[in-house]
């Protein structure tokens, strides 16, 4: 039975699923429309396997959906308002301070 989440809970799960490139790379991908896993692993020159695996994690973070069809499962954004944003942060500019490292980043954030 699925529950609403708290607010830390929800923002919790986006830092997990923000915390990894190739999940970042897969969100912005699925802001262009639904998609197939194996679609997903073509177009960012990435393992079906991979892919499946980053899936999992974004739909276990409630981030992402699947639609089963047939054999395949498609997979959009779990909410519009949730893509809208992820747009809205591809859009901020940062003020990174390139003298700090963050945390666990050996070479820092820059």
């Amino acid at each position: 039975m699925l529950t609403a989440a708290t607010r830390m809970d929800a923002m919790a799960r986006l830092g997990k699923a923000l915390a990894d490139p190739t999940r970042c790379r897969i969100l912005i991908a699925l802001l262009e429309g639904p998609e197939y896993p194996a679609r997903l692993a073509e177009r960012l020159g990435l393992t079906r396997s991979n892919v499946s695996n980053h899936l999992t994690c974004l739909r276990g973070c409630g981030l992402v959906v699947g639609a089963e069809e047939g054999r395949q499962t498609r997979y959009e954004i779990a909410d519009p308002r949730l893509a809208h944003a992820i747009d809205d942060l591809l859009g901020v500019v940062l003020a990174v301070d390139t003298g700090e490292r963050c945390l666990n980043d050996e070479q820092g954030c820059a």
